[in-house]
C-alpha cells in the first residue's frame, strides 16, 4: 500500500483543504449519497484558483470501500477524456479517505432528466455520442497500454455539465485488461446496478468488454424510452427485457417517450435517425457475446444517428404516417 500511495503522491490533498472546501462536510453541501459514500461540493484553492469540487467521502462506519477506493483513484489518474469526470487530487489522513474531482454535474445526472420534456432528441443523441465516445476511449486508447473495463455504466454514473455535456464516473469496480485481451473473459461475481448487468456473468462466471456494450445499451433505451432500467414493484420493472420484445414485435414506438413520439408525428425529428439509434440500442442487448457490437462501431453509428438528426428538414414524404414507417423500418 505504501508503494500505491506513492505513486498517487502528487495528488494528495491535505485533509483541512478538504475540510474547509466543504464547510467542514456541511450537510447542505451533499450533491450525491453512493455506495461508497457521501458527495459534497465544495470550493478548494488550489495553486492560486479556486475551483468547484466533487468530494467523494468514504463512509467507514459499515466498513469496507477501501479497496474501491483505490480502484476509483487508479482508475481515473490515468484517464484523460473529454467526456470522463476529471480528478483533482484524493486525501487519505487521520481515518479519512476522499477523492476529489471537477465539479461536472451542473446539470446533475442523466437518471434526473430521462423523462424531461425540456431534453431534445438532438440533446440526447449527443449525450449518447459522447457516452459512447468515452467509452471507446477506455476499451480502446493505445496511450495507456492496457484498456478499462468500467462495470458500472448507468444513467447515474452519467454526469451532465452545464452545457449538458456527459461526464462518465463511478470507476469503483472497473478492471483493467490488456488491449489484446478485452473480449477474453475475466472471472467476475456480478457486478453492477440491476438493471444493467451483462446476462452472459452467469453463463461464462465473468465479464468482458461486451459487458459495458449491454450496459449502455440499456441506457440508449432510457433515453429513448425516458424510464429508469429499473423500476422495483413494476410489472414491466426490468427495461431490457421490455424493449426487446417490442423491437421483435416491431412495437416499439409503443414505448418511446411520449415527447419524442410527439415531436416525430408533428415531423419535427428525423424518423431515420431514430431507426439507426434503436437498432444500435438493440444489437448491444444482444444475449450472446459475440452478436454485440464492439464500442468503434456504435460510435460511428450514433454519430450517423446525430448527423440525420442534425440535418433534418421536414420533407413531403415525413407527411406519410411516420409511425407506420417507423414500425415497418424496425423490421427491416
Amino acid at each position: 500500500m505504501t508503494t500505491t500511495i506513492a505513486k498517487f503522491a502528487h495528488l494528495q490533498i491535505p485533509l483541512e483543504d478538504v475540510v474547509k472546501a466543504t464547510d467542514n462536510f456541511h450537510h447542505d453541501n451533499i450533491i450525491g449519497r453512493g455506495g461508497l459514500g457521501h458527495v459534497y461540493k465544495g470550493q478548494l484553492q488550489q495553486s492560486g484558483e479556486l475551483i468547484t469540487i466533487s468530494a467523494l467521502r468514504l463512509d467507514r462506519k459499515h466498513g469496507g470501500g477501501v479497496v474501491e477506493f483505490w480502484t476509483e483513484l487508479s482508475m481515473l489518474s490515468d484517464l484523460k477524456h473529454p467526456n470522463i469526470v476529471s480528478i483533482v487530487g484524493f486525501c487519505d489522513e487521520k481515518h479519512e479517505k476522499i477523492i476529489v474531482t471537477t465539479y461536472e454535474a451542473k446539470n446533475g445526472s442523466l437518471k434526473e432528466h430521462l423523462n424531461s420534456p425540456n431534453l431534445t432528441w438532438t440533446q440526447r443523441l449527443k449525450i449518447c455520442v459522447g457516452v459512447a465516445r468515452a467509452l471507446s476511449y477506455l476499451h480502446y486508447d493505445e496511450g495507456r497500454g492496457y484498456g478499462v473495463i468500467h462495470l458500472n455504466v448507468n444513467s447515474s454514473t452519467i454526469l451532465l455539465d452545464e452545457n449538458w455535456e456527459p461526464k462518465l464516473s463511478g470507476f469503483k469496480v472497473s478492471i483493467k485488461q490488456s488491449l489484446n485481451r478485452m473480449d477474453q473473459v475475466v472471472l467476475s461475481e456480478p457486478i453492477g446496478t440491476i438493471g444493467y448487468i451483462d446476462p452472459e456473468i452467469g453463463k461464462t462466471k465473468g465479464v468482458t468488454c461486451k459487458s459495458d456494450i449491454y450496459a449502455f445499451g440499456v441506457v440508449l433505451f432510457e433515453i429513448l424510452c425516458g424510464r429508469i432500467a429499473y423500476i422495483r414493484n413494476d410489472a414491466n420493472r426490468l427495461l431490457a427485457p421490455l424493449v426487446m420484445q417490442h423491437y421483435e414485435n416491431e412495437t416499439l414506438p409503443d414505448i418511446i417517450h411520449p415527447d419524442l413520439k410527439n415531436q416525430m408525428s408533428g415531423y419535427q425529428i428525423s424518423v431515420r435517425s431514430l431507426i439507426i439509434y434503436s437498432e444500435t440500442a438493440y444489437s448491444c442487448l444482444k444475449e450472446e457475446r459475440s452478436h454485440r457490437p464492439y464500442m468503434l462501431n456504435i460510435v460511428n453509428r450514433l454519430e450517423k444517428a446525430l448527423e440525420k438528426a442534425l440535418k433534418f428538414q421536414p420533407r413531403l414524404e415525413y407527411f406519410v404516417r411516420p409511425f407506420l414507417f417507423f414500425c415497418f423500418s424496425l423490421g427491416l
